[in-house]
């Protein structure tokens, strides 16, 4: 449970907090059915945050069984209201709800691991995704996962994308080595405000952090300025929301 301790650590999102805290103590009490779409996957969310596997997975009847499990342990049920509760007093930034055009539980300015992203967009097998960036077509959106500062140990040549912030509005994304301008993805992330395609873009500064992998940063939305250059593309987007220079 020690990584998952630190991971719980991380969790920085008002609304999210104080789901949790709202659930906690009626655990045993839960009906999942009374639960809204965005309330279950914030439990999703939690399920791959202490167990990294989907409750099937773990084998559990429902949801609710992880809240169970952590229950059987009282000293870790105990200090999770508390760790939380000192999360969300120590929130220094101003985290808003997106309008993406589906439910999503995912905010403003918030930092969430990868796996926390993927289950919010209902995507229970995070394991399979290698890459960077999915396309979540259901939901008309594209997902972007950046680590600016990479390091040769952790990144094979190809993957050693130039991702930067050119201001505080301006991203630079390069897009894998294998998409041209051709390619039905390309086309897709250039014309994606005539396909009505959303972008979003989750950031980080680096690989690791003293907990292990480093949450990613939810940047927000983000629209087409120009693209340059095929095999891989090199895009300007342009921030809906101002650019966090602390990352």
């Amino acid at each position: 449970m020690t990584k998952a301790f630190k991971r719980i650590c991380a969790i920085d999102s008002r609304r999210w907090i104080s789901f949790l805290l709202d659930i906690f103590p009626r655990a045993e009490a839960l009906d999942e059915s009374s639960l809204s779409g965005n309330e279950k996957r914030m439990l999703q969310m939690f399920q791959f945050t202490v167990f990294q596997k989907s409750y099937q997975e773990c084998r559990f009847a429902s949801l609710k069984g992880g809240l169970l499990q952590i229950k059987s342990n009282p000293v870790l049920f105990q200090e999770l209201p508390e760790i939380l509760e000192f999360n969300f007093n120590r929130i220094d930034f101003v985290d808003e709800r997106v309008e993406f055009g589906f439910d999503c539980p995912l905010d403003l300015h918030c930092s969430y691991t990868r796996d926390q992203v993927l289950a919010a967009l209902d995507f229970l097998n995070p394991a399979a995704m290698r890459e960077g960036a999915k396309y979540f077509p259901d939901k008309k959106a594209d997902i972007f996962f950046v680590t600016l500062n990479k390091s040769e140990k952790d990144y094979s040549p190809t993957t050693m994308y130039n991702d930067y912030s050119i201001n505080e509005w301006l991203f630079h994304w390069q897009s894998q080595s294998t998409i041209s301008v051709e390619s039905p993805t390309g086309q897709r992330y250039i014309n994606h405000g005539k396909l009505e395609n959303k972008i979003l873009l989750f950031v980080r500064e680096f690989r690791r952090d003293v907990a292990g992998a480093a949450p990613y940063v939810f940047l927000g939305l983000a629209d087409y300025v120009k693209h340059e250059g095929s095999r891989p593309i090199n895009f300007t987007w342009k921030l809906q929301n101002l650019f966090l220079q602390n990352i």
